[in-house]
């Protein structure tokens, strides 16, 4: 049917989204790009989610099949037709579009729709907005935010046709609205920008502060909503937000923690990944996630009752491979794979689980826990503290007894596993120590 619409209302396009809208959730399953197949029900699924995750009353979802995709609209005019009678029908007041739009589809959908349309970019970026705790984690959101309305001016409404002209007859028409909007994005930008490298200093000095400490660092990353948040305040007692959500925590969150046979660890929340992560976040965030390219270990905690588990596990492993921690032959830094939610599992899916990682990942560390019950965390802690004291080595020291400093030291980080009083080769009091030493904190004590 040609020319269909369903009338234009500017009111009804303005603003931004509020919590407690109404929305139809539509997922386009692009068949040129290859069709989502099984996993387009939890594709549909997880965009409520999202949805959810903001406060958006989900009214209605569907999957629309497209076999040509449309420059002007991405959908067909049938299936733009259908979306109109489904947000008619549930009175929507707003339509996700769980997929990439262009300015012009997304400006095209609002006219004839008459309801403001976000894709899944603009989506995730509402969430981080509102989810962003501290300054550096609104300073990153605004500018992925910035970088991506910069490429939208088009769908503004009408006082961007306006120009502003110079003085006389001379002024010729000047600069028209949307390039002076354009010139102030790429300023504040700029500026934010300018803050964040000033963070980026200061959380390298941090790290360097923390490296010349005896501490390891392991870090928590993962799927969204794979219960990481959870998994920390089960270890260190902390209260970080950890709710049935998705990206129900931004910001990153570090405490101490004990090990066997390790004194003091750091552990690390992180932000969680999702599938087709917007570009300008990757990048915002990139100062965050570095947090995990300087960690010891790496804990990857998966939602293993998760339909899609498997193709969590691939989103959240292409996003450390674009930060550098997995390449070519594997990762650099030793990881762990904390299968969660294990409690969720039946008995016979959780025998059938075992028998996954002894076939298909012998030489991956993988323990089975739930953050939830504590199941498996004390596994998870003895496999944390034989990595992080793997290649220690005893050493038989004879320390000055006015070096007071390291003789600290060694009790504090090394395990003694005997002492005694002497003399050093001058006849002053020393100390005898036979003390065990992993290779990091071996380096450390050989600096000081």
């Amino acid at each position: 049917m040609s020319g269909f619409e369903f009338g234009r209302s500017d009111e009804a396009l303005t603003g931004e989204v509020s919590r407690g809208a109404r929305a139809v959730v539509v997922l386009p399953d692009v068949r040129q790009r290859g069709a989502l197949g099984e996993d387009a029900d939890a594709r549909l699924e997880e965009a409520q989610g999202l949805a959810r995750a903001i406060g958006i009353e989900v009214v209605d979802a569907f999957i629309l099949p497209i076999r040509a995709v449309r420059p002007s609209t991405l959908f067909g005019e049938g299936q733009v037709e259908k979306i109109g009678v489904a947000i008619n029908q549930s009175d929507a007041e707003l339509v996700i579009v769980d997929g990439a739009l262009s300015a012009i589809q997304q400006r095209n959908l609002e006219e004839k729709l008459s309801r403001k349309v976000i894709d899944r970019t603009g989506l995730i970026l509402e969430i981080f907005g509102e989810r962003a705790a501290t300054a550096e984690g609104r300073l990153q959101v605004e500018l992925a935010h910035l970088d991506y309305q910069a490429g939208r001016l088009v769908r503004s409404w009408t006082h961007l046709e306006r120009q502003r002209g110079g003085f006389g007859f001379l002024g010729g028409p000047g600069e028209t609205q949307i390039e002076a909007d354009r010139r102030l994005i790429r300023g504040r930008m700029s500026r934010i920008r300018l803050e964040l490298e000033q963070v980026r200093r200061t959380r390298g000095l941090h790290r360097e502060r923390r490296q010349r400490a005896p501490w390891p660092v392991v870090a928590l990353v993962g799927y969204t909503n794979a219960g990481k948040s959870t998994l920390f305040n089960h270890l260190t007692g902390a209260h970080v937000m950890a709710e049935d959500l998705l990206f129900a925590t931004l910001d990153p969150t570090m405490r101490a923690i004990r090990l066997p046979a390790v004194d003091k660890a750091i552990l690390s929340d992180t932000v969680g990944f999702i599938s087709d992560l917007p570009t300008q976040l990757v990048a915002a965030f990139r100062a965050t996630l570095e947090e995990v390219t300087a960690a010891d270990v790496i804990v990857h905690v998966r939602d293993i009752a998760n339909p899609a588990t498997a193709q969590q596990k691939l989103e959240v492993e292409q996003i450390l491979a674009e930060l550098g921690v997995i390449g070519e032959e594997g990762s650099s830094i030793p990881m762990i794979e904390a299968w969660n939610k294990w409690d969720l599992l039946a008995n016979d899916e959780r025998a059938m689980r075992r028998d996954l990682i002894a076939a298909e990942v012998p030489d991956l560390a993988v323990v089975p826990i739930s953050a939830v019950t504590g199941e498996g965390v004390g596994d998870l802690l003895e496999l944390l503290g034989r990595l992080l004291t793997g290649g220690a080595q005893v050493l038989e020291l004879t320390v000055p007894m006015a070096d007071g400093q390291r003789l600290a030291w060694l009790h504090a980080h090394g395990e003694i596993l005997s002492e005694f009083q002497t003399e050093d080769n001058l006849g002053a009091p020393a100390q005898r120590l036979k003390v065990r030493l992993s290779q990091r904190e071996l380096g450390r004590f050989a600096q000081m």
